[in-house]
């Protein structure tokens, strides 16, 4: 079966007064439908910018090449008009602050409504009836009334519960899920992932869940993809790649993200050091400098995204970890 999304080769740039900065280094991956594939690294590893560059919402001093296929069609530097008309209907974003992706001079109402009205041609009461059914539906409390209510009248949970129903308002084939949790409280993180699980299941979205918390991944997703430095390093089932690591990276994280069946007050490891500067990548392993497991051919030779499985890959001279 086509996938819904496959990248293939996807660096993207941005041209600043300090030089090139080059958040992603020749990412490919696919992602079919109902699959849900998470992205995990720490921040600056370029997991966002590859979205954003699918999404064709680069800064202006950003350039992106590659490839990148929705249902077997480029979309990589289509032209405004045409893309407009694939992301917000049958792809959709859900960005990481609600707050700032809002508009906060519109209602709600406004805001939900428009989507239906430019991609669907609905009349503005049928629009209305959807979006406060959608609000219902990923539990607003009293949606008919809170619809004509501006932004800052939700709570934070509130607001990322009104942007997972505006992303899923015209049903789209791909949702990008960027932080969905951030900055919530662990009851109200859960709800709204139990709640984008079970929107999927019911319409068979293909899913991409960009975060920091192998937790989310652990519970949600069916493969992994581990970014450092604007290249995927690791990649494969959730459950292998938990289970057994093969990049110092992946193993790092894991180490430092606390479990239950640790005993109390065990200490979490940490990575020492940080990553690379983006303007100025280092010739070899830009993990390097961090690496517990470095050796000598790590310092001139980068090494290559390689199989290491039937459905696993890394990127690593090391041949186990």
């Amino acid at each position: 079966m086509e996938p819904v999304l496959s990248i293939e080769n996807l660096h993207t740039r941005f041209a600043t007064p300090d030089g090139l900065v080059e958040a992603v280094n020749g990412v490919s991956f696919t992602v079919g439908e109902g699959e849900t594939l998470g992205i995990v690294g720490e921040s600056g590893s370029g997991k966002s910018q590859i979205f954003i560059s699918v999404m064709g919402l680069l800064a202006a001093n950003g350039r992106a090449s590659g490839s990148v296929r929705f249902r077997g069609h480029e979309i990589l530097g289509l032209p405004r008009k045409q893309l407009n008309r694939i992301r917000g209907a049958r792809m959709s974003m859900i960005f990481q602050d609600p707050m700032t992706s809002l508009n906060p001079y519109l209602t709600i109402a406004r805001q939900m409504t428009e989507v239906l009205i430019a991609h669907k041609g609905s009349s503005r009461a049928e629009a209305r009836g959807e979006a406060i059914a959608m609000l219902e539906r990923v539990q607003i409390p009293e949606a008919a009334r809170r619809i004509d209510m501006y932004p800052h009248e939700f709570s934070g949970g509130m607001r990322q519960r009104v942007m997972i129903a505006m992303a899923l308002l015209c049903k789209p084939e791909l949702l990008i899920a960027d932080e969905p949790t951030t900055a919530l409280d662990v009851t109200v993180q859960a709800q709204i992932l139990e709640l984008i699980g079970a929107l999927q299941r019911a319409s068979n979205t293909a899913i991409v869940l960009i975060t920091h918390d192998l937790g989310v991944i652990a519970g949600l997703c069916d493969r992994v993809l581990v970014m450092y430095a604007g290249r995927v390093v690791e990649s494969g089932p959730v459950r292998d790649i938990f289970r057994d690591p093969q990049h110092p990276y992946t193993a790092g994280l894991l180490r430092s993200t606390p479990r239950l069946d640790e005993a109390a007050g065990a200490r979490l490891s940490t990575i020492p050091g940080q990553p690379p500067n983006l303007q100025r990548l280092p010739p070899g392993c830009a993990f390097y400098e961090r690496c517990a497991h470095r050796e000598a051919i790590c310092l001139d030779d980068r090494p290559e995204l390689r199989r290491i499985g039937e459905e696993r890959k890394k990127a690593c001279h090391l041949p186990h970890l």
